[in-house]
């Protein structure tokens, strides 16, 4: 397997593995448009810490009750195989023991892009993950219908808002 070049991720052609074989790669242009985007956005580190928690989809009649009283921000989704939430951690510490069967990772910090995105913007968040996988940062991304967010493991924040704040400095700056 050979490695990607290194190359300008905001407004120029990023490398990126594609599906299937190893030495399958794919260079894809930064659009204009996203440039603009990132460079109008506010990003936004929240200050407390978010468990990630997959509750099993027969305790889903039990999620809808319960999780009534969560505060923003939180996020639940209900799928066939699981009810997956992203919550405070310390609301799920008091959670936690009305479940029989979870599983559940953190802590993480959610960073919030502050800015309405249209639905139709192709290549947001992909500039975003490039640049924080280039920097060795695992994202988990949430998006909502108007903006979008990414958890960091907490250890990763500092570091993420550090390569963001860049990225955006640097739209601001081929603007």
């Amino acid at each position: 397997m050979r490695a990607p070049e290194s190359v300008d991720l905001v407004g120029r052609a990023f490398t990126f593995l594609g599906p299937g074989s190893p030495d399958y790669w794919v260079n894809m242009v930064v659009d204009e448009r996203i440039r603009e985007l990132l460079a109008s956005t506010e990003i936004f580190l929240h200050p407390t810490d978010f468990t990630l928690v997959s509750i099993d989809p027969r305790e889903e009649q039990k999620a809808r009750s319960l999780l009534l009283s969560l505060e923003p921000f939180s996020s639940v989704t209900f799928d066939l195989a699981e009810v997956s939430l992203v919550v405070d951690s310390d609301a799920w510490a008091e959670l936690r023991g009305e479940f029989g069967s979870f599983r559940e990772e953190g802590p993480y910090r959610l960073i919030t892009f502050d800015i309405v995105l249209d639905l139709s913007i192709v290549g947001f968040l992909a500039a975003v993950s490039a640049r924080l996988a280039e920097a060795g940062v695992s994202i988990y991304a949430l998006s909502t219908f108007l903006r979008d967010h990414i958890l960091v493991k907490a250890g990763d924040a500092e570091r993420a808002m550090g390569v963001l704040r860049a990225l955006i400095e640097e739209c601001k700056e081929q603007g």
